[in-house]
């Protein structure tokens, strides 16, 4: 017997008219007209439905702290990290477990139920740690999240970071970190991308470094993020975030390190709103756009993502734990208006970062779990276009946010009535 139907989908690939069965928290079908009975039923009425937001790159141990200890007059990202810096003597696991899980609850009512979060491990108390692993705890039931060991301070520049990251990892951190570009020097950086990939080729875990996140269009430490994860066989197991150098480098020279990456199998990770942000901070004019060549690599068949990274805190005063939000911003910065395009933005705050996490169970397909969103759109570019309303949110089958559709209603001469936004094609 099924549980639950979804009845009249439209599904992110363009099918229409879909019905949904879910069966103890698992999709059991997916056709038209399913002749289904004694079922609860929600009626979608054509609406998009569609896996869960995921964020492939997120600082939760930061989030909601904006202000604290004081407000980031520059803007930059250099004064953001010295803020947090001055920050973290004085947080204490309460106050970030409470920023967190009230973020968590952002995160579901947007439909985001995926999060990977990276947290800083140059505090020797490993305080957010212990902190972030408590939240990871709490949440289980309805947010994956995944946790990224951070040497914010740089694995060699901080002297008890590498003690640090071996220290979180044993106590259920999932993800290996790194900064190569904030060593002391850029060999500094290639030996950091060095040590940290093989100790985690060691321990079976997967990689994901903040990388090249600069205006330096020399430097270059995903060509080496490239190398060692083709060395050690770690293909589809690495992600380079950021990469914003990228969008400094020649022509020349990106022809040949876009197809290392793809024979890597590297992934990246745009943060479409903190690049535009915090790059070309240095520019007059023309100014730099500073997010990564995101349709470049896709072209070159590299897998690419988009993060929300930052939400109230010392780097990013915006932010609400809207994915679509982020793709929109990514699609604007990267130019990608055209209709195959958009739905890659859609895909890189989807699939694509679900296929990044190694989540498993993700997806529409009979036998995944029934982690769903329904959205008040017909298709993912109207979704992106209107940042549409997650009328009904689903984990494993069972509905834990819902939020009613806005309406306008107009009292103009000869035009009363409601409006909708939605296009009627």
């Amino acid at each position: 017997m099924n549980d639950l139907v979804i009845r009249n989908a439209s599904l992110p690939d363009g099918r229409k008219g879909i019905d949904i069965a879910i069966q103890d928290g698992r999709i059991s079908a997916v056709d038209v007209a399913l002749p289904v009975s004694g079922a609860e039923e929600i009626n979608a009425s054509g609406n998009l439905v569609t896996p869960p937001f995921v964020d492939a790159h997120f600082h939760m141990d930061a989030v909601l702290s904006y202000g604290l200890p004081r407000v980031n007059q520059s803007g930059t990202l250099l004064e953001g990290i010295a803020l947090w810096g001055e920050l973290k003597p004085m947080l204490t696991q309460e106050a970030l477990v409470e920023r967190a899980m009230r973020y968590c609850d952002w995160a579901v009512g947007r439909g985001l139920l995926a999060i990977r979060s990276h947290v800083d491990i140059c505090d020797d108390r490993l305080l957010a740690v212990e902190a972030l692993l408590e939240v990871k705890r709490r949440v289980a039931p309805y947010l994956d999240l995944q946790l990224v060991a951070f040497p914010q301070d740089g694995i060699l520049r901080s002297a008890t970071a590498m003690d640090n990251l071996k220290r979180s990892i044993a106590m259920g951190v999932d993800v290996v970190g790194g900064i190569p570009h904030f060593e002391r020097t850029m060999a500094d950086g290639a030996e950091s991308v060095r040590l940290l990939c093989e100790f985690a080729a060691d321990k079976g875990l997967r990689v994901d470094m903040h990388c090249d996140e600069s205006d330096d269009p020399l430097s270059r430490h995903i060509e080496t993020l490239a190398y060692h994860t083709h060395r050690l066989g770690m293909q589809g197991r690495v992600a380079g975030s950021h990469l914003t150098s990228m969008h400094s480098m020649d022509n020349y020279y990106v022809s040949k390190l876009l197809p290392l990456i793809r024979e890597a199998g590297v992934a990246a990770i745009a943060n479409p709103l903190i690049n535009i942000t915090l790059q070309g901070r240095h520019d007059t004019y023309p100014k730099r756009r500073g997010m990564t060549r995101v349709p470049e690599m896709l072209a070159a068949g590299i897998e690419v993502a988009f993060g929300h990274d930052c939400v109230m805190d010392p780097w990013y005063s915006l932010g609400s734990g809207d994915m679509l939000e982020v793709a929109q911003m990514g699609l604007h910065v990267a130019q990608m208006t055209g209709q195959d395009a958009m739905r890659q933005c859609f895909q890189a705050v989807t699939a694509t970062p679900a296929r990044i996490l190694g989540l498993e169970g993700y997806g529409l397909e009979v036998g995944c779990n029934a982690d769903l969103v329904i959205l008040d759109a017909s298709d993912p570019v109207e979704a992106i276009r209107l940042r549409a309303t997650r009328t009904h949110v689903l984990r494993r089958g069972k509905v834990i946010s819902q939020t009613p559709v806005p309406h306008a209603n107009l009292n103009l001469p000869g035009r009363p009535g409601q409006v909708d936004f939605r296009s009627k094609n």
